[in-house]
């Protein structure tokens, strides 16, 4: 596990205040450096997890039917930019021969896989990518609604606008029928 190196973002964040002409002494901006290394600490923190080990812990609980939750709300950093983007999770598979994860653990591994420079599409595929691996299960659907900071804030700034990413894993790849069942279930109140 590498430990974060606060003095070195200090002075990356220092170098920037100036190259943007500002004068990183003034009152306001004084431990704006300590508090930017600080926050990048906390929102990249998900670079020393993996979020496989949420799905080590299992129970039989003999289900065999769908296990959704949804609107788990998460926050990330575009690596492109190094801007936030921010949204919804939802997060379902089927149990294969009974065994399930606690519900929380598909929060956390949604949580740990954000917290990183990332794209929302690769946050899709490697929270299903570990669900497939740890609880084999008979199929895995990741849905992820983002708007995006670097879209909205610079570029063609768009607020508002929303990116929506889909990873479909084992029966959910082939089966129509399944995947419109997630779909009407997400859009339940």
């Amino acid at each position: 596990m590498k430990d974060v190196d606060y003095r070195k973002i200090e002075k990356a964040v220092t170098m920037i205040l100036e190259a943007i002409g500002e004068n990183p002494e003034r009152e306001g901006l004084i431990d704006t450096p300590k508090r930017v290394a600080k926050m990048y600490a906390e929102v990249f923190e998900g670079l020393n997890k993996d979020p496989k080990d949420y799905f080590k812990t299992v129970f039989n609980e003999n289900h065999d039917e769908v296990v959704l939750v949804k609107d788990i709300p998460f926050h990330s950093m575009c690596e492109h930019h190094l801007v936030p983007f921010f949204g919804h999770a939802h997060v379902a598979y089927i149990p294969r021969d009974g065994v399930v994860a606690g519900l929380s653990k598909l929060a956390r591994a949604v949580e740990t896989t954000a917290k990183r420079p990332q794209l929302q599409e690769r946050i899709t595929s490697t929270v299903a990518d570990a669900m497939m691996d740890m609880l084999n299960p008979i199929g895995v659907y990741v849905i992820i609604e983002a708007e995006h900071m670097c879209m909205t804030m610079r570029g063609i700034k768009k607020p508002g606008a929303k990116t929506v990413t889909t990873v479909a894993r084992g029966i959910y790849e082939h089966d129509d029928v399944k995947r419109a069942e997630i779909l009407s279930l997400i859009k339940m109140t």
